[in-house]
């Protein structure tokens, strides 16, 4: 499990494929669709893609000639029942987390 949750939070960790998630959560999307409102190239999405295919948390398939991603939620089970066994915390709010971990680290430099 440690190393499923060191590759989860790994993928997790990038701001760019914690949007992709976040679309995907509407809907499947083609790749090109997932690949529209970045500024960057094709290939640099596929590789943020391929990063959370390899952690379990989307599917890619092929149909035809178009490449579909699926978001896979339960690959965010065991990274939330860790964060859970941390009870005195209320429901973790990411975004503060990434906040608070920005700061710390302009802090420190």
């Amino acid at each position: 499990m440690a190393q499923s949750l060191d590759t989860v939070f790994a993928a997790l960790a990038d701001p760019t494929r914690r949007r992709i998630l976040s679309m995907l959560l509407e809907d499947d999307m083609a790749v090109t669709d997932v690949a529209e409102p970045f500024e960057m190239s094709l290939a640099a999405v596929s590789k943020h893609l391929g990063i959370l295919t390899r952690a379990g948390l989307i599917s890619q398939e092929r149909r035809g000639r178009v490449v579909w991603c699926k978001l896979e939620p339960d690959a965010l089970r065991d990274a939330s029942i860790w964060m859970q066994s941390f009870g005195q915390f209320e429901a973790v709010h990411l975004d503060a987390f990434e906040q608070f971990l920005a700061k710390e680290f302009r802090d420190d430099g």
